[in-house]
């Protein structure tokens, strides 16, 4: 075939796919009437991930899986726009890697509103003038992020899904790099490139701000000066990318969690995170974990915090593999609960893919 005859064949495709998207728009505004009849909610995130799966498994190529995965997310977030509209709040400024995050996750047929900080997250969403939230709880190289860690403490919220976001950091500016008299990041993301700047920027100043997209905001109107941070933030404060990828480790990723009202149902592959404390005796901690090795639940994650009531007195938070609706899960956490001082199930939903 021509050029020609190829083009008009991608027409008529397009046609089709036209067609296709606005029947199935149809069919989500149909449940989404029959949702806000019934009082359900609009957003699922176990029958997103569902459809995920699906979509990679009947996937022939030569589309990649992520590729199909983008287009989805956007198929997705339109139809569930028209269903109900989503309003979700996020960590700060606009073009942070949170935002990425919640853009990735929600599409773009969504209204994101940016906040100062974790705490106001969960305020916004508690006193419902959000629906969801986004928060950061983890990266691969710095480790967990204890403030969100202590915000379920106080908070009734619960985890409805998590993300986990590749993070590639660029050096920012419109200087050229023989220019750059300082440079300005948020600290994590100056430890992930410490190598990297000390290699092609060593006698520069290293100032710290309250996250990369205020980096990049600085680095847009103060002369010699340079950002680490995104490529999103880039495009947004018309910034040049002078160096792409420059952090140290090449698996470097961040874990964030949608936090809402909404408890989740079971995916087929889903993650349980819960807190707790234990009475302070001799093997206390042990004898905690050990429902989960007789029930057969594997434990992925373990942290601690101190208490804000007793000094000396922790707050466990773990993540299992499973719902808290499977049968072994359900006897595991009803059978540790027995001896603790106080639990709490911070939620069930699917596993990040």
């Amino acid at each position: 075939m021509t050029i020609d005859e190829l083009r008009k064949e991608i027409n008529r495709i397009d046609g089709e796919m036209l067609t296709l998207l606005n029947n199935r728009a149809m069919c989500a505004r149909q449940i989404g009437e029959l949702k806000q009849r019934d009082g359900l909610v609009t957003y699922h995130p176990a029958r997103e991930e569902e459809i995920y799966r699906r979509l990679m498994a009947d996937n022939p190529g030569p589309l990649l899986p992520e590729s199909i995965r983008a287009v989805y997310a956007e198929i997705i977030s339109a139809c569930r726009g028209i269903e109900s509209p989503l309003k979700v709040v996020y960590l700060g400024p606009e073009a942070t890697f949170t935002h990425m995050a919640a853009r990735g996750k929600f599409g773009s047929s969504v209204e994101f509103v940016p906040v100062a900080s974790i705490s106001d997250v969960f305020i916004e969403v508690d006193k419902k003038r959000a629906d969801y939230g986004v928060v950061p709880i983890e990266n691969s190289t710095e480790g967990v992020i204890t403030h969100t860690l202590d915000m379920f403490i106080e908070s009734n919220l619960k985890i409805c899904a998590e993300i986990l976001l590749e993070i590639s950091q660029c050096l920012l500016s419109k200087s050229s790099l023989e220019g750059i008299k300082r440079v300005y990041s948020h600290p994590h993301a100056f430890a992930q490139v410490r190598g990297w700047l000390k290699s092609n920027l060593p006698d520069v100043e290293y100032i710290e701000v309250s996250s990369t997209a205020e980096a990049s905001r600085r680095a847009s109107i103060e002369p010699n000066s340079a950002a680490v941070g995104s490529e999103l933030a880039a495009q947004v404060y018309f910034l040049n990318i002078l160096a792409k990828g420059i952090e140290d480790r090449v698996d470097n990723y961040t874990r964030f969690l949608i936090v809402g009202y909404p408890s989740v149902s079971r995916s087929g592959n889903d993650k349980t995170s819960v807190m707790f404390s234990v009475k302070d005796r001799v093997g206390a901690l042990h004898n905690m974990l050990s429902p989960f090795a007789k029930y057969n639940v594997n434990l992925t994650k373990i942290e601690s915090r101190p208490s804000k009531n007793t000094i000396w007195e922790y707050i466990f938070f773990i993540d299992i593999k499973g719902h808290v609706e499977d049968d072994n899960v359900k006897k595991a956490i009803d059978e540790l609960q027995k001896d603790c001082l106080y639990l709490k199930v911070l939620g069930s939903y699917p596993v990040a893919s």
